[in-house]
């Protein structure tokens, strides 16, 4: 696993050992970035359920001036952060082991706000849509922003109510679908 794309183009990305994790393959992080690189410029990130922090790492690498990680797992705290240091990106990002709704709690206490909000949670938890009304109800999403949920191809999203579907992009087992606030809710 590595950076794809600028200024920590090339660099290796650790990752824990075992199954707890799912990095993105280099293929589908490609096909996403393809897709928001006119985004990312001076943009804030917010990366929920980090795992190793590659996606809020090749957001930073590409123009991104902040991003904020969180995780519960101590392991991928201490990696994000070795990953952070590794690429010399560590003064844009933070890192926070919670669970993602603690984090989101948090987050709204210090009234942050996001342009690109990704998101990759277990795929056996039932948790998105918690999330994303979370999100909405907190008001972390910037008004022209959009959140990014990296699920699995069987689990279609329904239920939206306070955001539109903007798009999807199906790789055979994983679904990324982009969602936008609606109107009435900016």
């Amino acid at each position: 696993m590595r950076v794809i794309a600028g200024s920590a183009k090339g660099h290796k990305l650790k990752a824990p050992k075992g199954l707890e994790t799912r990095p993105t393959t280099d293929k589908i992080k490609e096909s996403l970035f393809n897709i928001i690189s006119p985004d990312l410029y001076d943009c804030s990130f917010l990366d929920l359920f980090s795992g190793t922090g590659a996606i809020g790492i090749e957001a930073l690498s590409r123009g991104a001036k902040k991003a904020v990680f969180i995780d519960k797992s101590s392991v991928c705290k201490k990696i994000i952060e070795e990953n952070l240091l590794h690429t010399k990106l560590n003064h844009l990002g933070a890192v926070f082991q919670c669970s993602v709704s603690a984090g989101l709690d948090l987050l709204k206490e210090k009234k942050e706000t996001f342009d690109i909000i990704f998101m990759d949670p277990p795929y056996a938890q039932d948790i998105i849509g918690e999330t994303i009304m979370k999100i909405a109800d907190y008001g972390l999403l910037n008004d022209s922003g959009y959140i990014i949920i990296e699920h699995s191809s069987e689990k279609p999203i329904t239920n939206l109510d306070k955001f539109q579907l903007w798009k999807e992009k199906n790789y055979k087992t994983t679904m990324m679908t982009f969602l936008k606030l609606r109107e009435e809710q900016i």
